[in-house]
């Protein structure tokens, strides 16, 4: 059984989501993240997704404006790919997000990602364009 928990910037659960994310999403594209980057996340909402008390997948939203917010940073672990666990992260990230009064969820998705967010209801806005030296979609879902 999965479980959810908000995590607190800084806490040593942080600092294994900032692991995760750094293993499945900057390693494989020869990056990493500095601490000027990592201090931008403070205000955001960081999201985890739990196995037993193993964390298997995290999220980031991100507030843009008064309606709409944008999810960052989405990573399951390897290992545990294919087992649905990102379909119920978005879900649970999409029931956070209206729970704060937000009617439009949007995220830069990879392009190898945009199937998987197309079958959740998100749909491409605009031209493919390159982000971290890979292409991505604009894609958007109302809320």
């Amino acid at each position: 059984m999965l479980k959810f928990r908000v995590i607190e910037h800084g806490s040593n659960a942080y600092h294994e989501m900032v692991s995760l994310r750094d293993i499945v999403l900057r390693k494989p594209l020869g990056l990493s993240f500095t601490a000027d980057y990592l201090q931008k996340e403070i205000n955001d909402q960081l999201i985890g997704c739990y196995k037993e008390e193993s964390l298997v997948a995290c999220c980031i939203l991100t507030r843009l404006d008064d309606s709409t917010v944008q999810l960052r940073q989405m990573a399951v672990d390897n290992t545990q790919q294919g087992q649905g666990i990102g379909r119920q992260l978005i879900l649970f990230a999409e029931q956070q997000s209206k729970n704060k009064g937000y009617t439009r969820l949007m995220m830069h998705a990879r392009k190898v990602a945009k199937g998987f967010y197309e079958k959740l209801g998100y749909s491409a806005q605009g031209p493919e364009f390159e982000e971290v030296g890979i292409p991505h979609n604009e894609m958007s879902k109302e809320l």
